[in-house]
């Protein structure tokens, strides 16, 4: 049996992480004094209704090595003769450097693959390992599936304000905009290659600032293929529904999920902000 671990930035719905048996290690938030596991004692809505209202700001702490040991032995006991990992951004975050250092004691052939980006760029690649694992592929073919998705995606975020991606330290190129943080809506996509934050676009409109991700997002993917797409929000469960209504009837992707943005990545993307990340099927 080969098991599928990931971290809790991955924004998998928790129907599908159950369902194909994937193995969550929590990143945790810290607040003040106070620490909490992602999605385990502090959920997302929690998250974005106090970040509203408290006026100290919380920060991150990557999952340990150690709590990636726990989850490879809790899969051994499963009974995993091998287990892949799948972690966000290297780039982003030390989290791929832990899950290696536990590899590298684990009592199993442990792969860890860095994903490249956050949230469902993370997520998609490890439906893909998970889906390809049900229908019984071998090792190296769950692998050339995970890079074959990981070379397709796009992903573009919209947020409400620089100020989070500034302050929570993951700007990355989209450091030239700090000096025009004022009123301007920011729009940044992840470079896949290079696992960064790179700046698309500025809106001075909510309204704009949806219609420009959209038209990015769908500018940067083939249309002429099966779609795989998620609509992620930082607790603006509304507009994320109705953005992925206009996708439904636009593109009748084959599927298509919504969720709301881990508290992890929301203290970088802040509240209200929506993402569109997935990729089209073949070749």
């Amino acid at each position: 049996m080969i098991a599928i671990l990931t971290d809790s930035t991955c924004d998998i719905p928790e129907e599908l992480i159950e369902q194909y048996d994937i193995h969550v290690v929590p990143q945790y938030i810290i607040w003040g004094v106070e620490q909490f596991q992602d999605r385990v004692d502090m959920q997302p809505i929690e998250f974005y209704e106090r970040l509203i209202v408290d006026a100290q700001r919380p920060t991150t702490s990557q999952a340990t090595s150690g709590d990636f040991g726990k989850a490879i032995h809790c899969a051994v006991k499963e009974g995993a003769a091998k287990a892949l990992i799948l972690t966000v951004s290297s780039a982003m975050s030390g989290t791929f450097e832990m899950a290696s250092r536990a590899a590298k004691e684990a009592s199993i052939p442990v792969s860890v693959i860095d994903s490249r980006g956050p949230t469902m760029t993370l997520g998609w690649q490890v439906l893909a390992a998970a889906r390809a694992n049900e229908k019984g592929a071998t090792f190296d073919e769950i692998l050339r599936e995970v890079e074959a998705v990981r070379g397709k995606l796009v992903q573009v975020v919209a947020m409400q304000t620089l100020e989070y991606l500034h302050t929570g330290g993951r700007i990355g190129d989209a450091a030239k905009w700090v000096g025009s943080m004022l009123n301007v809506k920011p729009i940044v996509n992840i470079n896949h290659q290079t696992g960064r934050v790179e700046p698309v676009s500025l809106a001075r409109t909510h309204k704009a600032l949806v219609r420009t991700l959209h038209k990015k997002f769908f500018d940067m993917i083939d249309l002429g293929k099966p779609l795989r797409i998620a609509v992620l929000h930082g607790n603006a469960p509304s507009e994320a529904e109705a953005l992925a209504e206009q996708i439904r009837a636009e593109f009748q992707p084959v599927e298509l999920i919504v969720n709301m943005t881990g508290p992890v990545l929301g203290v970088n993307t802040g509240p209200r902000a929506l993402a569109l990340c997935g990729y089209a099927e073949g070749s």
